[in-house]
């Protein structure tokens, strides 16, 4: 793939929404824990706060262990998408891949039948309870199933050294990867390791190393990956997502952190947005939920989804709400998060 040009210097990202008060925020929240068909980056239920704002309903959903900082700007995202008009959409649908977890060979079948007509699928690799040997029989597995015209990425989550990162793409690479994606944890091994491998043709993603450091641009202007993964509520929101985009000058891949429905509907809102789309996007998780907040959840039909707003069923709120005690979690949890936005400002 060949290099895009890096930017010289960052531009200034777009401000942040304004803010509502906590009053109003919390006003409409509600507190959903969904169950997963099959336990998914070490949980078995996904825990999440809607709100509903003047544009619609929202989701605020950083992930348990995330402190206040990080989880700030999902909630940034969240006030974005629901009390701001989104920006035009050059789309009406888009297209999405499967999402295969660590799963023994033999289940892989099944979890590709969850994503209604996927042409590409992404594979978990490198977990800690997982051998090398165990990630080259699911990959081989997906690859088989999907036959040669079939798309596989595989996502390392940054579990690998470069040495071991180095193997590992050898390893996998009779299977016509599509790209690796975070193969290693820092901006410095994620440049090593595109290095070592560029003469091999697969190119390398970056997500953490977007998504969860200081300065979002900084992968790019490393020139430490060939592309860039992309989530709206990690990165502030729709508007400083694009801003990202923009500035980095390379493709990208629109993904999802594991939402429900109405997160999703955010993901999809801002691959609408992107204005050149190469990828297929990791925006059908929805098929991982064993129960979603919608009667008409964001599922993959024909391989994509529909760019559409994600209304919640009051009575799916209701037989999926949180326990009292995590709600009260998730209620302080906002308010720490607002505290932190109001201080930005």
């Amino acid at each position: 793939m060949p290099s895009a040009e890096r930017p010289a210097a960052p531009a200034a990202l777009p401000a942040l929404p304004a803010l509502p008060s906590l009053d109003e925020l919390l006003a409409t929240a509600r507190v959903v824990a969904l169950p997963l068909v099959t336990r998914f980056r070490g949980i078995d239920v996904r825990e999440a706060m809607l709100v509903e704002g003047p544009e619609g309903w929202t989701e605020f959903s950083p992930f348990a262990e995330y402190d206040d900082d990080e989880a700030s700007a999902w909630l940034a995202a969240a006030i974005d998408y629901g009390w701001n008009a989104p920006p035009p959409a050059l789309r009406d649908r888009i297209p999405v891949n499967a999402t295969v977890p660590a799963v023994d060979p033999d289940s892989v079948p099944a979890v590709l039948a969850r994503f209604a007509g996927c042409r590409t699928a992404k594979v978990k690799v490198a977990g800690s309870d997982q051998t090398l040997a165990q990630d080259v029989a699911r990959v081989r597995a997906v690859r088989e199933a999907l036959g040669p015209e079939g798309r596989v990425r595989v996502d390392a989550n940054g579990g690998w050294n470069v040495d071991e990162a180095e193997h590992a793409i050898h390893a996998l690479a009779p299977f016509d990867l599509e790209y690796v994606e975070q193969p290693c944890a820092t901006v410095e091994e994620l440049a090593e390791i595109r290095r070592r491998t560029k003469y091999m043709g697969i190119p390398i993603a970056a997500d953490e190393s977007v998504r969860r450091a200081d300065d979002p641009l900084a992968v790019a202007q490393a020139g430490a990956a060939d592309l860039l993964v992309i989530k709206a509520q990690p990165l502030g929101g729709i508007r400083r997502a694009l801003a990202i985009v923009a500035e980095a000058g390379l493709p990208v891949v629109v993904s999802s952190a594991l939402d429900t429905s109405v997160g999703l509907a955010m993901g999809a809102q801002l691959a609408a947005s992107v204005p050149s789309l190469e990828f297929d996007c990791g925006l059908g998780t929805a098929s991982l939920l064993a129960a979603d907040v919608s009667a008409s959840p964001l599922l993959a039909e024909g391989g994509s989804i529909a760019v559409r707003r994600v209304v919640p069923d009051p009575g799916l709120l209701d037989r999926y709400a949180a326990t009292e005690e995590r709600i009260d979690w998730w209620m302080e949890r906002v308010g720490r998060c607002h505290e932190v936005l109001s201080d930005a400002r």
